[in-house]
């Protein structure tokens, strides 16, 4: 018998769709990881749906392997699954934080025991079809766990009423996935395989239902701008003296009148020269919230601008 099964083409088309699909579910988080490579750091991601990912392609690759028959299109796409989570492990430990890295090196290191721990005790103690019986059932649940994983971030989004880490397009290839795998499992007559993917697909149509109703509903944060009172401050330069005027009290009509005070007093002052180029100087500060810059104006009276 061949590795593929070519007496049933629905066989070959819906596995051959499966891989393709699957491949599209385990390449999705990329753009996670370039984003984790880019800026060194983990942010908010969390390890756990990639460390459930690998516990379960290994157990579906052993399923396969100890279940005999037409199975090579699940040996296929397990195998390079549990590759490629692994390297999603890999990468998530180098740039997590001490902690994080701890954390998942106990996640890791339990899934690892757990999966030596079934490996073993399924050969030494179950034999022939039991065994791939009783493994199958164990991958229906570590299954199940996988497609419910990404609604680890349904309270969060409900919570902050944003989609900024709701895994779309994970959850979408999850659907298609469910759907394909379930009618490869109805044709090779496959209940390990079938029963899993009908509450894959319940699971991902929850998942989109969700992120289509949010998406719609974001939370639009927006600083309202604060105006504060203008202060200005009048400030009169006369010679070499510099004092400031109260600008409630005073008025462009008064600087006036207290210019000519100071010429008849200066004419009147016994001989006293007193310079009769003076320039009235103002200063409008306008407060704000930032940092303002100043700009001068050579006209008289000289203009000085704070503004935001």
């Amino acid at each position: 018998m061949g590795l593929i099964d070519v007496h049933n083409p629905l066989v070959l088309v819906f596995g051959i769709l499966g891989n393709i699909v699957s491949i599209g579910v385990y390449f999705a988080p990329i753009p996670t990881f370039i984003s984790i490579y880019k800026n060194k750091s983990t942010m908010r991601f969390q390890a756990l749906p990639y460390l459930v990912s690998l516990f379960s392609s290994l157990l579906w690759l052993y399923y396969a392997l100890i279940k005999g028959g037409n199975t090579f299109l699940l040996i296929t796409i397990n195998a390079l699954g549990s590759l490629i989570e692994l390297v999603y492990v890999i990468i998530f430990i180098v740039y997590a934080t001490p902690y994080s890295k701890k954390q998942t090196f106990k996640i890791l290191s339990t899934t690892m025991v757990v999966c030596l721990g079934i490996f073993l005790g399924s050969y030494f103690f179950l034999h022939g079809t039991d065994r791939a019986v009783a493994v199958g059932w164990i991958c229906v649940g570590i299954s199940v766990c996988v497609f419910a994983s990404p609604l680890t971030i349904v309270f969060q989004v409900v919570k902050t009423k944003s989609v900024e880490f709701m895994p779309f397009p994970l959850s979408c290839l999850l659907t298609l996935s469910a759907i394909m795998w379930f009618a490869y499992g109805m044709y090779t007559k496959d209940m390990c395989v079938t029963v899993p993917n009908v509450l894959g697909f319940i699971l991902g149509v929850i998942q989109i239902a969700l992120y289509q109703y949010y998406k719609h509903k974001s939370k639009v944060i927006s600083i309202p701008e604060l105006k504060l009172p203008e202060h200005i401050i009048n400030v009169k330069a006369s010679n070499s003296e510099v004092y400031p005027v109260d600008s409630s009290r005073s008025s462009g009509s008064e600087l006036e009148v207290e210019e000519e005070k100071e010429h008849e007093t200066a004419k009147g002052g016994g001989g006293e020269v007193v310079e009769q180029h003076k320039e009235t100087v103002m200063v409008a500060a306008m407060v704000n919230d930032d940092p303002c810059g100043v700009e001068v104006v050579n006209v008289k009276p000289i203009l000085i601008m704070c503004a935001a």
